[in-house]
């Protein structure tokens, strides 16, 4: 199952030709695997083993070619902008596959045809450059707004949605008075830029709510949204019989059903799931979904991220639940 992946994991992951060299191989046998695709090679002299390639989600992936291409760039090191800040801030990119750094041009220009670099001409504050683990990127608020502009919207989303989850949630609730000074913050920083996409930037911003916790649910709550439904209640608190919490995904109030997305890494991931074998978690779903409807006697529907790629299987799926927008 994919996992997500942070800076100091990718340090460790990341292998250079004389790590493994050190490590027994010869240079035939780094060209060997790597024709084998049992080594992926990120860039000159960065690799990294198949299997844990293959173990992680786009965002970690990015990550690592994010990494690789600052350790080969002479100091201070480019400027990461977009998808590449994006990950560094260890936001979401909701099935967006980026197969080049995005790098901001500094200074002298550069040519826009070297593999794997996505070259981009566009002014950046001193204030909007920050470092991470000295690895130089544009600030979170600007890479959410460069997202929000210049992605589809369920990308810009994701990303306005977690930003916003950093900053004014706890838990399952989030504090009203912070969440609209960052959407105030942000919303007067987009009304000083007139470039692509800002309208739909804004949007999303004032659309962004950050108790969606995972991708899934932000992308669901935009699909909700472009169906008609309005208003929704998110992360509705029930109290079970013993005075236990439970958090639902979604409130539909006119025809008491509660709506829950149900991302595969709760069953499949082990650093979600912990110490539980699959079948206890799928148990405890039960247990908790029957409990809750004799509390509320609300039913509860469920959805996958197959079911969100578009809407119509959405609104399908909605129906069969005998769910429609109102109106």
């Amino acid at each position: 199952m994919p996992k997500d992946l942070d800076l100091p994991a990718a340090r460790l992951m990341l292998r250079t030709r004389e790590d493994l060299l050190a490590g027994g191989m010869t240079e035939r046998d780094i060209a060997a695997q790597v024709t084998a695709k049992l080594l992926i090679r990120i860039r000159r002299g960065r690799y990294v083993s198949a299997v844990d390639w293959d173990g992680l989600w786009n965002e970690g992936r990015h990550l690592l070619q994010v990494l690789a291409f600052h350790l080969n760039a002479r100091a201070p090191g480019p400027l990461f902008w977009g998808p590449s800040a994006a990950v560094l801030h260890g936001l979401p990119l909701y099935r967006l596959a980026p197969t080049a750094v995005h790098v901001v041009i500094l200074g002298e220009r550069h040519s826009r045809s070297r593999t794997g670099i996505a070259w981009h001409d566009v002014g950046i504050a001193d204030a909007d450059m920050v470092e991470i683990d000295g690895i130089r990127c544009t600030s979170l608020d600007r890479t959410v707004l460069d997202m929000a502009r210049s992605f589809p919207e369920e990308v810009g989303v994701s990303v306005a949605d977690a930003a916003l989850r950093r900053e004014a949630v706890t838990g399952h609730v989030q504090d009203r008075d912070r969440a609209e000074h960052w959407r105030g913050r942000m919303l007067e920083r987009a009304l000083t830029v007139h470039t692509r996409g800002i309208r739909s930037a804004r949007r999303l911003i004032e659309f962004a709510d950050g108790r969606a916790q995972l991708p899934g649910e932000s992308v669901s709550r935009l699909q909700l949204d472009r169906l008609g439904y309005r208003g929704l209640d998110l992360q509705v608190h029930v109290v079970g019989p013993d005075q236990e919490d439970y958090w639902m995904d979604f409130g539909f109030p006119r025809s008491r059903v509660f709506g829950e997305f149900d991302g595969r890494g709760k069953y499949l991931q082990g650093d979600l799931r912990g110490d539980r074998a699959i079948e206890d978690v799928i148990l405890d779903e039960k247990r908790r979904e029957d409990i809750v409807r004799g509390v509320t006697g609300w039913r509860t529907t469920r959805w996958a991220s197959e079911h969100i790629r578009t809407l119509d299987v959405f609104a399908r799926r909605l129906q069969a639940f005998g769910l429609r927008p109102p109106g």
